[in-house]
């Protein structure tokens, strides 16, 4: 079964657009089609960002996160390729829970590593658009 990890990007884009691709990510996995996973940093950065720029979705996160199930922060080590600082945890979060996929809308700084999952220890680093197109979704 895939394991998927979302970055804060998804969480956020789920709660704001109920009716887009980041939510159905969510409904398939509510749904038993793949495990879901993410991180308290993500978790906490979709919170803020949500209060910050549209608040009165902020409620249509707590029922999504109800089927995620939420790493603790660890502290932070070696990273496998070149990131920033403040995405660095979000992969350590994904290796480390063998997350096969890493669904993310970061382009600008995972971008490098979209669909190279030999150059990130197995990881496949996908845009949620690209998973949903990918052949395999088993």
């Amino acid at each position: 079964m895939k394991r998927l990890f979302l970055d804060a990007n998804v969480l956020f884009t789920a709660a704001h657009n109920p009716k887009g691709k980041a939510a159905l990510v969510i409904e398939e996995g509510i749904h038993g089609r793949w495990a879901l996973v993410t991180s308290r940093l993500a978790v906490d950065e979709a919170t803020h960002n949500l209060r910050l720029k549209y608040p009165e979705v902020l409620p249509r996160l707590d029922p999504l996160l109800a089927t995620v199930r939420v790493l603790p922060h660890r502290a932070p080590r070696a990273c496998p390729v070149e990131l920033p600082a403040k995405d660095r945890p979000i992969l350590q979060a994904a290796l480390d829970c063998r997350a096969t996929h890493l669904l993310t809308g970061d382009i600008a700084h995972f971008g490098p590593y979209m669909n190279r999952p030999e150059l990130v220890d197995g990881l496949v680093i996908q845009t949620v658009g690209d998973f949903l197109r990918s052949p395999d979704l088993s």
